[in-house]
């Protein structure tokens, strides 16, 4: 019984110190791990329903200067590029409280955002860095992972990182390169 409640007292010392994030499954080369979530508007975002389209998942805060300063970037790249089959969409990491604040932040922006808290599955975890985007193929599978601290968010990097795969026919990747966590056909 004492080891039962060792090893239990141990996984609850490691989900503490380690946080969410370092159980998240989602890494550059694999399938997407799973993410459902109902957005503000009441619509369910579910990315195993996304298949054949390319998907910018963007995790972001109302409190968070950068996750603010590259929201633009994104609605622009978006507005420009849904028509090709590119699915994007915001996912708040601010209390379930804030959600009228999170509502107000979005409103000139086209793309839709959902609380990360209210996601019925969430495999890509809480991030250990704000904001953090992630790109996924057509065929489901994570491409890039862009954060201010490797790469920023901005027309280029989203270009660079989400075009390759959204044209007609998505390339074969031949490596990652590990120096700015992006695929590189």
């Amino acid at each position: 019984m004492r080891r039962i409640g060792a090893g239990l007292l141990v996984l609850t010392l490691m989900i503490a110190v380690l946080g969410e994030s370092a159980f998240a499954s989602a890494e550059i080369g694999q399938p997407a791990p799973a993410l459902m979530v109902t957005e503000l508007d009441g619509q369910t975002f579910d990315l195993s329903s996304e298949r054949g389209k390319v998907v910018v998942i963007n995790f972001w805060a109302t409190w968070c200067a950068p996750c603010r300063e590259e929201m633009p970037a994104l609605d622009a790249f978006y507005r420009h590029y849904r028509e090709r089959g590119l699915v994007m969409i915001g996912l708040s990491a601010d209390h379930p409280h804030d959600r009228s604040e999170v509502a107000k932040a979005m409103e000139s922006l086209s793309y839709p955002v959902a609380m990360m808290r209210d996601a019925e599955a969430n495999g890509f975890g809480s991030p250990a860095i704000l904001p953090a985007t992630w790109i996924i193929d057509r065929n489901g599978v994570v491409r890039a992972k862009l954060t201010p601290d490797e790469i920023k968010v901005t027309g280029e990097s989203l270009a660079k990182a989400v075009l390759p795969w959204l044209s007609p026919k998505p390339p074969v990747p031949t490596s990652t390169n590990g120096s700015n966590g992006v695929a590189v056909p």
